[in-house]
């Protein structure tokens, strides 16, 4: 019975107390609820403003290709996504895309295109045999347009490292020579230049921070640019860290041998350059310097006649 009224006299008191806290801060709770909940509805509207800031195919685009890629990639053969991941990379991952994810948009732009096709041509009355064969080209077309357009950014992207190449260099050499280490001089070609190489050169610095040996993010680097000046680059940079030859002599002897390489490719094209206009000259320019020459004489001997 004692503990029992106890108890009680505890609750009592307990709920005593609680009441008067409750009466002497009950606004200022009210006050701090209030600014929680608007400060949540700032936190909201701040998240919604920045999600619709995002580019559609950000927004949209995106997560349908993320989740139709789960699904391919399961159905993708290894070969084929090592294959792809190496095209990519060599084509500097256009987009972000992961090797899953382009090989939805190819399977996309399989079906996609002879579907539009079909649209197109049910209205202008196409006969079997037409409707076919245009069916058969835009699954061809859209089957070979993404590998067409990998090809194209690899290769446009080979041409900026073959040019960009020996003047970063020189510029390693410099730093090199000025007494910074290897990788101080990777870090000051990052922060002076621009470019296809100064990324992947940023990229290596990263890779070493990480804890990957400087070998193989150099090898990375030249399996990644898909140049063969950047490979033997990286090969010659590789032999002189295991042979312990002097990086500033190396670097210079690459220089030089990459400049001339870059000059005789500038006069390679050079030389290419009259064959490639030989075709709009006797296509386009010859026929019209034929008629503004011989048109007055060909209509006054047609009036002679």
């Amino acid at each position: 019975m004692k503990h029992v009224i106890l108890g009680l006299a505890f609750m009592a008191v307990f709920l005593l107390v609680y009441g008067i806290y409750m009466s002497v801060y009950k606004e200022r709770f009210a006050v701090t609820r209030r600014m929680q909940e608007i400060a949540n509805t700032i936190r909201r509207k701040k998240q919604l403003d920045e999600e619709l800031s995002r580019p559609f195919t950000e927004r949209v685009f995106r997560p349908v290709l993320l989740k139709m890629a789960i699904i391919i990639g399961k159905l993708t053969p290894v070969k084929k996504k090592i294959d792809l991941n190496k095209k990519l990379s060599m084509a500097g991952n256009p987009g972000g895309l992961s090797a899953n994810e382009f090989v939805v948009i190819q399977y996309g732009f399989t079906v996609g295109f002879p579907i539009c096709l079909l649209l197109a041509a049910l209205p202008m009355g196409w006969s079997l045999t037409s409707t076919a064969a245009g069916l058969s080209l835009a699954v061809a077309a859209g089957f070979i347009l993404p590998d067409y357009y990998l090809k194209m950014c690899a290769g446009k992207r080979r041409e900026e490292i073959q040019d960009n190449l020996p003047d970063v260099l020189d510029l390693l050499t410099v730093s090199v020579e000025a007494g910074l280490g290897f990788d101080g001089a990777l870090v000051k070609v990052v922060e002076k230049t621009k470019g296809v190489v100064s990324r992947e050169f940023n990229r290596v610095l990263q890779e070493i921070k990480m804890g990957k040996p400087r070998r193989d993010a150099l090898r990375d680097l030249g399996n990644r640019s898909g140049v063969d000046d950047m490979v033997s680059f990286v090969g010659s940079i590789i032999q002189a860290d295991q042979l312990g030859v002097s990086i500033g002599n190396v670097l210079r002897l690459q220089s030089e041998q990459m400049r001339q390489k870059r000059r005789q490719r500038a006069e390679e094209k050079a030389m290419k350059a009259p064959i490639k206009m030989l075709i709009p000259l006797v296509l386009f320019i010859f026929p019209t310097i034929f008629i503004v020459v011989l048109g007055p004489a060909a209509l006054q001997i047609m009036d002679t006649f």
